[in-house]
């Protein structure tokens, strides 16, 4: 699990945006790429990044 001060803190790479956890995954608000997290550490890298589809 995140702690809530780093989610706070933590923005997309690639957009700059907000994130959110989902499904244990970093969401980004805006261009909605999901990074993992592994270890409890968020992978923040835009090369690890998966779009998440539109449903």
């Amino acid at each position: 699990m995140i702690d809530k001060e780093l989610l706070n803190i933590l923005a997309c790479p690639y957009c700059k945006s907000d994130v959110v956890l989902k499904d244990n995954k970093i969401l980004c608000v805006n261009c909605k790429r999901k990074y993992p997290i592994k270890d409890g550490i968020p992978i923040m890298l835009i090369d690890e990044a998966e779009l998440e589809e539109e449903k």
